[in-house]
Protein backbone atom coordinates (compact mmCIF):
# COMPACT_ATOMS: atom_id res chain seq x y z
CA UNK A 1 0.00 0.00 0.00
CA UNK A 2 1.19 3.50 -0.82
CA UNK A 3 2.41 5.18 2.37
CA UNK A 4 0.55 8.39 1.49
CA UNK A 5 -2.79 6.55 1.30
CA UNK A 6 -2.59 4.89 4.71
CA UNK A 7 -5.40 5.51 7.18
CA UNK A 8 -3.99 7.34 10.18
CA UNK A 9 -6.29 7.41 13.21
CA UNK A 10 -5.90 10.51 15.34
CA UNK A 11 -7.88 12.70 17.69
CA UNK A 12 -10.98 14.44 16.39
CA UNK A 13 -11.91 16.47 14.46
CA UNK A 14 -11.53 14.32 11.34
CA UNK A 15 -11.43 16.51 8.24
CA UNK A 16 -11.31 14.84 4.86
CA UNK A 17 -9.23 16.95 2.50
CA UNK A 18 -6.55 16.36 -0.12
CA UNK A 19 -4.49 19.10 1.54
CA UNK A 20 -2.42 18.52 4.65
CA UNK A 21 -2.00 20.65 7.73
CA UNK A 22 0.96 22.51 6.26
CA UNK A 23 -0.99 23.61 3.17
CA UNK A 24 -3.95 24.76 5.28
CA UNK A 25 -1.72 26.71 7.66
CA UNK A 26 0.06 28.31 4.72
CA UNK A 27 -3.30 29.57 3.44
CA UNK A 28 -4.02 31.04 6.88
CA UNK A 29 -0.62 32.76 6.91
CA UNK A 30 -1.33 34.27 3.49
CA UNK A 31 -4.75 35.43 4.71
CA UNK A 32 -3.15 37.13 7.73
CA UNK A 33 -0.61 39.12 5.69
CA UNK A 34 -2.97 41.98 4.62
CA UNK A 35 -3.62 42.81 8.29
CA UNK A 36 0.14 42.93 8.94
CA UNK A 37 0.68 45.22 5.96
CA UNK A 38 -2.07 47.53 7.22
CA UNK A 39 -0.53 47.53 10.72
CA UNK A 40 2.86 48.58 9.34
CA UNK A 41 1.22 51.37 7.33
CA UNK A 42 -0.66 52.78 10.32
CA UNK A 43 1.77 52.04 13.18
CA UNK A 44 5.21 51.79 11.61
CA UNK A 45 7.70 48.94 11.91
CA UNK A 46 6.85 47.95 15.51
CA UNK A 47 4.02 45.53 14.57
CA UNK A 48 6.40 43.70 12.23
CA UNK A 49 9.01 43.38 15.00
CA UNK A 50 6.44 42.08 17.48
CA UNK A 51 5.12 39.57 14.95
CA UNK A 52 8.61 38.25 14.15
CA UNK A 53 9.43 37.87 17.86
CA UNK A 54 6.14 36.10 18.52
CA UNK A 55 6.48 33.71 15.57
CA UNK A 56 10.11 32.83 16.31
CA UNK A 57 9.33 32.29 20.00
CA UNK A 58 6.39 30.00 19.23
CA UNK A 59 8.42 27.90 16.78
CA UNK A 60 11.39 27.63 19.18
CA UNK A 61 9.20 26.66 22.15
CA UNK A 62 7.38 24.02 20.11
CA UNK A 63 10.64 22.58 18.77
CA UNK A 64 12.32 22.59 22.20
CA UNK A 65 9.35 21.01 23.99
CA UNK A 66 9.00 18.15 21.54
CA UNK A 67 12.76 17.65 21.41
CA UNK A 68 12.94 17.51 25.21
CA UNK A 69 10.16 14.93 25.38
CA UNK A 70 11.62 13.01 22.41
CA UNK A 71 8.53 13.49 20.25
CA UNK A 72 8.40 13.94 16.52
CA UNK A 73 9.10 17.51 15.43
CA UNK A 74 5.93 19.34 14.41
CA UNK A 75 7.13 22.86 13.70
CA UNK A 76 7.15 22.19 9.95
CA UNK A 77 3.33 22.00 9.89
CA UNK A 78 3.38 25.82 10.33
CA UNK A 79 0.73 25.74 13.09
CA UNK A 80 3.17 27.40 15.50
CA UNK A 81 3.73 30.18 12.95
CA UNK A 82 -0.03 30.79 12.78
CA UNK A 83 -0.29 30.85 16.57
CA UNK A 84 2.57 33.33 16.75
CA UNK A 85 0.96 35.64 14.20
CA UNK A 86 -2.47 35.53 15.84
CA UNK A 87 -0.99 36.15 19.30
CA UNK A 88 0.96 39.14 17.99
CA UNK A 89 -2.13 40.54 16.27
CA UNK A 90 -3.90 40.70 19.65
CA UNK A 91 -1.23 43.00 21.13
CA UNK A 92 -0.82 46.79 21.16
CA UNK A 93 1.99 48.10 18.91
CA UNK A 94 3.81 49.38 22.02
CA UNK A 95 3.90 45.99 23.76
CA UNK A 96 7.37 45.10 25.22
CA UNK A 97 9.25 42.33 23.40
CA UNK A 98 9.97 40.27 26.52
CA UNK A 99 6.28 39.92 27.40
CA UNK A 100 5.62 38.68 23.87
CA UNK A 101 7.96 35.77 24.59
CA UNK A 102 6.10 34.99 27.82
CA UNK A 103 2.81 34.93 25.95
CA UNK A 104 4.28 32.64 23.30
CA UNK A 105 5.50 30.21 25.97
CA UNK A 106 2.06 30.09 27.59
CA UNK A 107 0.28 29.58 24.25
CA UNK A 108 2.54 26.87 22.88
CA UNK A 109 3.71 24.91 25.91
CA UNK A 110 0.86 25.20 28.41
CA UNK A 111 -2.15 25.44 26.12
CA UNK A 112 -1.10 23.48 23.04
CA UNK A 113 1.66 20.97 23.75
CA UNK A 114 0.68 19.88 27.27
CA UNK A 115 -2.68 18.80 25.85
CA UNK A 116 -0.96 16.67 23.22
CA UNK A 117 -0.19 19.07 20.40
CA UNK A 118 -2.13 20.24 17.38
CA UNK A 119 -5.68 18.94 17.20
CA UNK A 120 -5.89 18.06 20.91
CA UNK A 121 -5.92 21.43 22.66
CA UNK A 122 -9.21 22.57 24.22
CA UNK A 123 -8.73 26.32 23.75
CA UNK A 124 -7.38 28.39 20.91
CA UNK A 125 -3.70 28.85 21.93
CA UNK A 126 -3.38 32.44 20.70
CA UNK A 127 -6.55 33.58 22.48
CA UNK A 128 -5.55 31.80 25.66
CA UNK A 129 -2.17 33.52 25.49
CA UNK A 130 -3.87 36.88 25.03
CA UNK A 131 -6.14 36.26 28.02
CA UNK A 132 -3.11 35.29 30.12
CA UNK A 133 -1.24 38.46 29.14
CA UNK A 134 -4.31 40.60 29.82
CA UNK A 135 -4.61 39.20 33.34
CA UNK A 136 -0.87 39.35 34.02
CA UNK A 137 -0.01 42.67 32.35
CA UNK A 138 -3.28 44.60 32.28
CA UNK A 139 -1.69 48.04 32.01
CA UNK A 140 0.58 47.07 29.13
CA UNK A 141 -2.28 45.32 27.32
CA UNK A 142 -4.52 48.38 27.56
CA UNK A 143 -1.96 51.07 26.69
CA UNK A 144 -2.78 52.15 23.16
CA UNK A 145 -0.96 54.27 20.61
CA UNK A 146 -2.92 56.27 18.04
CA UNK A 147 -2.51 55.46 14.36
CA UNK A 148 -0.08 57.77 12.58
CA UNK A 149 -2.77 59.36 10.38
CA UNK A 150 -5.33 60.01 13.14
CA UNK A 151 -6.41 63.59 13.65
CA UNK A 152 -6.39 65.25 17.07
CA UNK A 153 -10.07 64.63 17.79
CA UNK A 154 -9.81 60.93 17.03
CA UNK A 155 -6.69 60.56 19.15
CA UNK A 156 -8.51 61.75 22.25
CA UNK A 157 -10.13 58.29 22.44
CA UNK A 158 -7.81 55.38 23.15
CA UNK A 159 -9.85 53.03 20.97
CA UNK A 160 -13.37 53.11 19.52
CA UNK A 161 -14.36 50.39 22.00
CA UNK A 162 -13.47 52.66 24.91
CA UNK A 163 -16.02 55.15 23.66
CA UNK A 164 -18.64 52.49 22.95
CA UNK A 165 -18.10 50.92 26.37
CA UNK A 166 -18.92 54.30 27.90
CA UNK A 167 -22.21 54.29 26.01
CA UNK A 168 -21.16 56.91 23.49
CA UNK A 169 -20.83 56.80 19.73
CA UNK A 170 -17.34 57.19 18.34
CA UNK A 171 -17.00 60.86 17.32
CA UNK A 172 -16.72 61.56 13.62
CA UNK A 173 -19.77 59.86 12.16
CA UNK A 174 -19.11 58.49 8.66
CA UNK A 175 -15.46 59.60 8.81
CA UNK A 176 -14.97 57.51 11.95
CA UNK A 177 -16.53 54.50 10.22
CA UNK A 178 -14.10 54.88 7.31
CA UNK A 179 -11.13 55.06 9.68
CA UNK A 180 -12.37 51.95 11.49
CA UNK A 181 -12.81 50.17 8.16
CA UNK A 182 -9.31 50.83 6.83
CA UNK A 183 -7.50 50.71 10.21
CA UNK A 184 -6.67 54.32 10.98
CA UNK A 185 -7.53 53.89 14.68
CA UNK A 186 -5.84 52.89 17.90
CA UNK A 187 -5.99 49.33 19.18
CA UNK A 188 -4.32 45.96 18.88
CA UNK A 189 -2.51 46.29 15.56
CA UNK A 190 -3.78 43.08 13.95
CA UNK A 191 -7.45 43.84 14.49
CA UNK A 192 -7.78 47.50 13.51
CA UNK A 193 -8.18 47.13 9.72
CA UNK A 194 -11.54 45.56 8.92
CA UNK A 195 -10.76 45.78 5.21
CA UNK A 196 -7.57 43.73 5.57
CA UNK A 197 -9.30 41.11 7.72
CA UNK A 198 -12.18 40.77 5.25
CA UNK A 199 -9.70 40.30 2.41
CA UNK A 200 -8.02 37.55 4.41
CA UNK A 201 -11.37 35.95 5.20
CA UNK A 202 -12.33 36.01 1.51
CA UNK A 203 -9.10 34.15 0.71
CA UNK A 204 -9.84 31.46 3.30
CA UNK A 205 -13.38 30.99 1.98
CA UNK A 206 -12.10 30.86 -1.61
CA UNK A 207 -9.53 28.23 -0.64
CA UNK A 208 -12.24 26.36 1.31
CA UNK A 209 -10.20 26.49 4.50
CA UNK A 210 -13.20 27.80 6.42
CA UNK A 211 -16.94 27.95 5.87
CA UNK A 212 -19.07 31.04 6.40
CA UNK A 213 -21.25 29.48 9.11
CA UNK A 214 -19.33 30.55 12.19
CA UNK A 215 -18.21 34.03 11.00
CA UNK A 216 -21.67 34.94 9.67
CA UNK A 217 -23.47 33.59 12.75
CA UNK A 218 -21.00 35.36 15.04
CA UNK A 219 -20.93 38.77 13.37
CA UNK A 220 -24.64 38.57 12.52
CA UNK A 221 -25.58 37.96 16.16
CA UNK A 222 -23.50 40.93 17.33
CA UNK A 223 -25.03 43.10 14.60
CA UNK A 224 -28.63 42.16 15.45
CA UNK A 225 -28.21 42.56 19.20
CA UNK A 226 -26.43 45.91 19.00
CA UNK A 227 -29.01 47.16 16.49
CA UNK A 228 -31.92 46.20 18.73
CA UNK A 229 -30.32 47.23 22.02
CA UNK A 230 -28.60 50.37 20.79
CA UNK A 231 -27.11 52.75 23.34
CA UNK A 232 -26.78 55.61 20.89
CA UNK A 233 -29.26 57.87 19.16
CA UNK A 234 -28.37 56.40 15.77
CA UNK A 235 -29.11 52.67 15.94
CA UNK A 236 -27.50 51.81 12.59
CA UNK A 237 -24.32 53.76 13.34
CA UNK A 238 -24.08 52.15 16.78
CA UNK A 239 -24.34 48.68 15.24
CA UNK A 240 -21.76 49.39 12.52
CA UNK A 241 -19.28 50.81 15.01
CA UNK A 242 -19.65 47.73 17.20
CA UNK A 243 -19.07 45.41 14.26
CA UNK A 244 -16.04 47.28 12.93
CA UNK A 245 -14.36 47.92 16.29
CA UNK A 246 -12.25 45.70 18.49
CA UNK A 247 -11.29 42.15 17.61
CA UNK A 248 -14.68 40.98 16.33
CA UNK A 249 -13.66 40.31 12.72
CA UNK A 250 -10.25 38.90 13.69
CA UNK A 251 -11.88 36.54 16.18
CA UNK A 252 -14.81 35.56 13.97
CA UNK A 253 -12.72 34.83 10.87
CA UNK A 254 -9.45 33.45 12.20
CA UNK A 255 -10.00 32.21 15.76
CA UNK A 256 -13.57 31.02 16.17
CA UNK A 257 -13.08 28.89 13.02
CA UNK A 258 -10.12 26.97 14.47
CA UNK A 259 -10.67 23.33 13.49
CA UNK A 260 -9.88 21.62 16.78
CA UNK A 261 -11.64 24.08 19.11
CA UNK A 262 -14.88 24.62 17.17
CA UNK A 263 -17.73 22.21 16.32
CA UNK A 264 -17.52 20.06 13.20
CA UNK A 265 -21.26 19.70 12.55
CA UNK A 266 -23.00 22.40 10.44
CA UNK A 267 -25.71 23.06 13.04
CA UNK A 268 -23.12 23.02 15.78
CA UNK A 269 -21.10 25.68 13.99
CA UNK A 270 -24.14 27.95 13.79
CA UNK A 271 -24.85 27.44 17.50
CA UNK A 272 -21.19 28.11 18.28
CA UNK A 273 -21.21 31.37 16.30
CA UNK A 274 -24.43 32.58 17.89
CA UNK A 275 -23.10 31.74 21.36
CA UNK A 276 -19.91 33.69 20.70
CA UNK A 277 -21.96 36.67 19.53
CA UNK A 278 -24.23 36.62 22.59
CA UNK A 279 -21.32 36.43 25.01
CA UNK A 280 -19.39 39.15 23.19
CA UNK A 281 -22.28 41.62 23.46
CA UNK A 282 -22.94 40.71 27.09
CA UNK A 283 -19.32 41.28 28.06
CA UNK A 284 -19.07 44.50 26.07
CA UNK A 285 -22.26 45.87 27.60
CA UNK A 286 -21.97 44.69 31.19
CA UNK A 287 -18.33 43.65 31.71
CA UNK A 288 -15.58 45.74 33.22
CA UNK A 289 -13.40 45.33 30.13
CA UNK A 290 -14.57 46.90 26.83
CA UNK A 291 -13.73 43.87 24.66
CA UNK A 292 -15.45 40.51 24.93
CA UNK A 293 -14.29 38.57 21.86
CA UNK A 294 -11.43 36.66 23.46
CA UNK A 295 -13.32 35.45 26.50
CA UNK A 296 -16.47 34.72 24.48
CA UNK A 297 -14.59 32.38 22.14
CA UNK A 298 -12.67 30.72 24.99
CA UNK A 299 -15.91 30.05 26.87
CA UNK A 300 -17.52 28.57 23.76
CA UNK A 301 -14.40 26.46 23.17
CA UNK A 302 -15.27 24.70 26.43
CA UNK A 303 -18.72 23.89 25.04
CA UNK A 304 -17.55 22.50 21.69
CA UNK A 305 -17.71 18.84 22.74
CA UNK A 306 -21.22 19.30 24.11
CA UNK A 307 -22.43 21.07 20.98
CA UNK A 308 -20.99 18.34 18.75
CA UNK A 309 -22.55 15.64 20.89
CA UNK A 310 -26.06 17.08 20.61
CA UNK A 311 -25.88 18.12 16.94
CA UNK A 312 -24.35 14.94 15.53
CA UNK A 313 -26.59 13.45 12.81
CA UNK A 314 -28.36 10.21 13.68
CA UNK A 315 -26.97 7.17 11.93
CA UNK A 316 -29.31 5.67 9.36
CA UNK A 317 -31.26 2.71 10.76
CA UNK A 318 -30.51 3.43 14.43
CA UNK A 319 -33.53 4.25 16.57
CA UNK A 320 -33.16 6.45 19.62
CA UNK A 321 -34.78 3.95 21.98
CA UNK A 322 -32.65 1.07 20.77
CA UNK A 323 -29.53 3.16 21.21
CA UNK A 324 -30.37 3.96 24.85
CA UNK A 325 -31.23 0.34 25.54
CA UNK A 326 -27.91 -0.80 24.14
CA UNK A 327 -26.05 1.77 26.25
CA UNK A 328 -27.80 0.55 29.42
CA UNK A 329 -26.95 -3.08 28.61
CA UNK A 330 -23.32 -2.16 28.03
CA UNK A 331 -23.25 -0.27 31.35
CA UNK A 332 -24.67 -3.26 33.23
CA UNK A 333 -22.24 -5.62 31.56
Amino acid sequence: MNEERKLIVSSSPHVRTPRGTQQIMLDVIIALLPALVAAVIFFGVKPLVITVISVVSCVVFEFAYRKLLKKNASYMDLSAVVTGMLLAYCLPPTFPWWTVIIGAFFSIVLVKQLFGGIGKNIWNPALAGRAFLLVSYAVLMTTWAPARFQNADAATFATPLASLHAGQLVPGGANALWDMFIGNIGGSFGEVSSLALLLGGAWLVYRKVISLRIPVAYVGTVAVLTLIFSRGNNHLLWMLQNVLSGGLLLGAIFMATDYCTSPVTPNGQLIFGVGCGLLTVLIRYFGGYPEGVSFAILIMNCCTWLIDQHTAPRRFGVMKGEKKKKEKEEAKG
